[in-house]
């Protein structure tokens, strides 16, 4: 069944795939990005051609936001479905990222789904159906160093969406998160640094020790071609053809050894989420109203 979908973030990483994926899924598509006639202007004529509507949306704006929501929900002449992929990566010791740049990180990561998901829920309450998906992150459910404001981010990112989850799923609106683990995209290209490098000296060599570790990630990459980020795609595609109540809430995305173990995580979590609101007497707040 074709759907209306709108999703941030399509101008790289995942998002160029999962657009072209969907598309040609036959689904009608609007990307959204920003800088759509500079930086941006080569990768939104590409998806445009491909059959991509192109919106221009910077979701750390809130006027932007809901220009672009209604400008998408209008040129698609409805919506179903909105992805929340838009996202930042970093790299460095935790200690040297400022307070200002945890903002920015959570602004993007964290404050501009908060964005998106206000600007659309009006419209999806109203109709008692549609469909957000987050993508996330496998650093969303552990932790390892030198990524520490993105973790945080994304840990955040999943509460906001398990809280989404159960306060909309008696209006019909399905909430699921996807969780990729690192692949050879852009994405590693533009990972924020800390701007306080006067600590570095307390840490003696081992402030080399981020760029080290990405360095021998990279290789990993390159030496497992099975990480294809295409898969990441596919899985987006999978989840919107499951019918709605059948679509799993986490949906982990890995083929060098991490997925498995998260996977099990994921379900224990699962198993004490349905546990809890029993025991409240509220868990059919965990099931959408079809």
């Amino acid at each position: 069944m074709t759907k209306k979908i709108l999703i941030t973030g399509a101008s790289g990483g995942f998002g160029k795939l999962i657009v072209l994926s969907l598309l040609q899924k036959r689904h009608l598509v609007a990307a959204s990005m920003r800088d759509i006639n500079g930086k941006n202007k080569k990768i939104a004529s590409e998806l445009s051609k491909a059959g991509a509507k192109i919106i221009e949306i910077d979701v750390t704006g809130d006027t932007s936001v809901t220009n672009g929501v209604n400008k998408a929900i209008a040129e698609l002449n409805g919506l179903d479905v909105l992805i929340n992929n838009a996202g930042a990566g970093v790299l460095g010791m935790q200690e040297f990222f400022t307070p200002t740049d945890f903002q920015k990180v959570f602004d993007i990561n964290v404050f501009a789904v908060q964005r998106m998901n206000r600007a659309v829920l009006p419209y999806f309450r109203e109709k008692k159906d549609g469909l957000i998906v987050y993508t996330s992150s496998l650093l969303g459910r552990i932790a390892l160093p030198f990524y520490g404001a993105y973790q945080a981010s994304k840990w955040a990112l999943e509460a906001l969406a398990e809280n989404y989850r159960v306060e909309l799923s008696g209006f019909g609106i399905e909430n699921c998160i996807v969780e990729p683990g690192g692949y050879p995209t852009t994405f590693n290209e533009n990972l924020l640094k800390p701007s306080d490098k006067n600590r570095e000296a307390g840490y003696g060599d081992f402030a080399k020790a981020p760029e080290q570790a990405l360095q021998n990630f990279e290789n990993v990459l390159k030496n497992n071609p099975q990480q294809d980020p295409q898969k990441v795609a596919d899985a987006f595609a999978e989840l919107l053809e499951k019918p709605k109540g059948d679509k799993p809430f986490r949906t982990t995305v890995d083929f060098i050894g991490m997925a498995g173990h998260i996977q099990k995580y994921n379900e224990h979590h699962e198993q004490i989420m349905k546990w809890v609101y029993s025991n409240f007497g509220r868990q059919g707040m965990l099931s959408v109203k079809k």
